[in-house]
């Protein structure tokens, strides 16, 4: 028996929370400014809320839904709308510069409500896909939004503030109570903005040498960066960056933490596991 909105049960395995309230649809698809011509692709369409608005604007579309009890039900509403491409895959394992068109200068607009339980592993997925994703608007629990969007200095500043920040100009746009899903999540939610940076401002020389030094320091963010960081940089390094050894991780800037990345990769200071 085919699924359909009436009948499908939210699986929580999935982390599915469907949107549902009209107003805020109208909305997110307002912010999201779809136009004729965009290669958009949408993560977890579920029932089609937002799909709907992103198809007849564009009349072509790529979602990715990994529960195939909604693929047969999304196509049949909304596949006359225009060329819509449902891919019953993982985006955690997807390829989505492999959606491109033939040329490699083409950049995809991502859009996605995202279950809460992996949004943090999506978000990186989608960081290492950044040369080919023009911008993202995403669905995501309030709480991780303010930490990514996070300034130093703050309690919720952290991990992922700093590689987000670090590649990506970030900007909140919406905030979503839990009425407008089915079922209604216990937390607030809200929609970001996230535009990967083409500028070559703080290029990152060493992506590698550079997360593993962020997720080290906010790793033992009470204690000072020259303790935190023990056994990575030392403290001489750390002057040479222009870093107080005595500092707190979350006092540090998004450019301090390229910098020191930067510096430790160009005097081999750090051996990565």
């Amino acid at each position: 028996m085919t699924a359909t909105a009436g009948t499908h049960r939210p699986r929580k395995r999935f982390g599915q929370n469907f949107l549902h309230d009209p107003g805020v649809i109208a909305c997110i698809v307002a912010a999201i400014a779809p136009r004729p011509g965009e290669h958009l692709v949408e993560i977890g369409p579920g029932h089609g809320a937002i799909t709907e608005g992103l198809l007849r604007a564009t009349g072509s579309l790529d979602v990715i839904e990994l529960d195939r009890d909604l693929v047969g039900p999304l196509t049949e509403r909304l596949g006359g709308l225009g060329a819509l491409r449902v891919h019953n895959a993982d985006a955690l394992h997807f390829d989505l510069c492999g959606l491109r068109s033939a040329s490699p200068a083409e950049r995809l607009r991502v859009v996605g409500n995202l279950p809460y339980n992996i949004s943090t592993p999506l978000l990186f997925r989608f960081l290492e896909q950044a040369d080919c994703i023009a911008d993202l608007h995403l669905m995501l629990q309030k709480e991780v939004v303010d930490r990514i969007v996070a300034t130093p200095g703050g309690k919720t500043y952290g991990r992922l503030s700093v590689m987000v920040q670090s590649r990506c100009r970030c900007e909140r746009l919406l905030t979503i109570g839990p009425g407008a899903f089915k079922p209604a999540p216990k937390v607030d939610s809200a929609v970001i903005r996230i535009i990967p940076r083409r500028d070559a401002q703080a290029p990152i020389d060493d992506p590698v040498l550079h997360a593993l030094i962020v997720a080290s320091a906010f790793g033992k963010r009470r204690k000072t960066v020259r303790n935190a960081l023990s056994g990575l940089v030392d403290a001489d390094l750390l002057v040479a960056a222009g870093i107080d050894p005595a500092a707190r991780p979350e006092t540090l800037s998004i450019a301090d933490y390229t910098r020191l990345a930067n510096r430790a990769a160009a005097c081999n200071g750090v051996e990565i596991p």
